[in-house]
């Protein structure tokens, strides 16, 4: 504070605070209280926890891939381009977001399942199955991550300086050159945050991959299915494959904060 003088908290606002956070403290403590710290390596070299690992980053790569060349239209399209029912619009692209993950897994199989309204033609005509497939997994994980690029994105793209991208078109400039040129450079901090948001998403993803792609070791078990399986079999493999989760999803949020986030704490002298 300016004066000098700190402001006390209302104990009305603290008291459940100190609570919310302790609701969010707590498992983790307890995760690291039980965590095998000995034979962690151990425990996270086997083959099944590498494959499982190499699985998640490979598809919740591809899956950020996939999701800004298709999100990342999807947002300028939502953002600038007036039609009808674009609430009903915005609305179902975002729908993922707070859709229960097996619910999308089942809405995935209707479509693009053998005998699915898309997937039976993909089926005969060029023999593609998608479920139970490790391409199952990277769209199940774009379908449930896309979403959170997309209304980073869109949200950049409607706050943006239209008046560059006006003064580029004015002296010449072609449509895709202003987009290229002035548009993306202009959102490039929710990019970022979007691709990040995206990727953590999608390697964190587990009821839309099981019930799309199922849970087969080495094609389609990522790390949270693999975590599901050793959960009875062998805690200790699933308390380290956790704890590999949670520093991942922590490093990323701890990044997004630091650089790209904005927190309007500018003067939290504790920062």
């Amino acid at each position: 504070m300016s004066d000098g003088r700190r402001r006390r908290a209302p104990t009305i606002l603290v008291v459940p605070a100190v609570l919310g956070g302790l609701l969010v403290v707590l498992p983790l403590v307890g995760l690291l209280q039980r965590a095998p710290w000995g034979d962690l390596w151990t425990l996270l070299g086997t083959s099944t926890v590498r494959e499982a690992l190499r699985l998640s980053m490979v598809t919740s790569l591809a899956a950020t891939a996939i999701s800004l060349a298709l999100g990342v239209p999807l947002a300028w399209v939502l953002a600038r381009v007036t039609f009808p029912a674009k609430r009903v619009a915005r609305a179902l692209v975002t729908l993922p977001m707070v859709l229960p993950p097996v619910v999308g897994g089942a809405a995935l199989l209707l479509a693009l399942g053998r005998r699915g309204l898309v997937g039976q033609w993909l089926d005969q005509w060029f023999g593609i199955v998608l479920p139970f497939s490790t391409t199952g997994v990277v769209i199940a994980e774009t379908f449930v991550a896309m979403p959170f690029l997309v209304v980073t994105v869109e949200a950049a793209f409607r706050s943006a300086d239209r008046r560059y991208e006006d003064a580029a078109a004015t002296l010449g400039a072609r449509p895709w050159t202003v987009f290229r040129r002035v548009t993306l450079p202009q959102a490039r901090s929710a990019l970022i945050a979007g691709a990040v948001l995206c990727w953590a998403r999608a390697l964190g993803e587990f009821g839309a991959t099981i019930t799309f792609a199922g849970n087969l070791e080495g094609r389609t078990q990522t790390m949270p299915l693999a975590v599901f399986v050793a959960r009875e079999s062998d805690r200790g493999a699933a308390i380290a494959m956790s704890l590999v989760m949670v520093a991942i999803s922590l490093a990323v949020l701890i990044g997004l904060r630091d650089r790209w986030l904005a927190t309007g704490d500018t003067h939290d002298e504790d920062r």
